[in-house]
């Protein structure tokens, strides 16, 4: 991370033809945070909306798709509220970005 970054953001999706599903949204990560225990949410921390509107991490479905995590290296906190639209992360976050860095994995299972 860059020295300057003062949060995180992470954006979870796939990129399917027949249209994106955000699997998770979640900011305001403290960037000293160096793991993501499974079923739970680092302190502090908020998450966004789902494509399903659920608040929180929306598993995978379908394996033969590509998904993407991508992380925000931030100047500031995002301040959303809790269950925020993916589009309503992403215009916060626009102009407080410094960084950012995308791993895709193919056909999860």
């Amino acid at each position: 991370m860059p020295d300057r970054t003062k949060s995180v953001a992470i954006v979870a999706d796939n990129n399917a033809r027949t249209g994106g599903e955000v699997n998770w949204v979640v900011f305001d990560i403290d960037p000293r945070t160096n793991e993501l225990a499974e079923g739970s949410v680092p302190v502090g921390a908020v998450e966004g909306s789902t494509t399903g509107g659920k608040v929180g991490y929306t598993p995978p479905c379908h394996a033969q798709e590509n998904y993407r995590f991508t992380v925000y290296a931030l100047d500031s906190k995002v301040d959303l509220r809790k269950g925020a639209s993916l589009d309503e992360t992403l215009k916060s976050i626009a102009d407080k970005t410094i960084a950012w860095g995308r791993l895709t994995a193919a056909h999860i299972e």
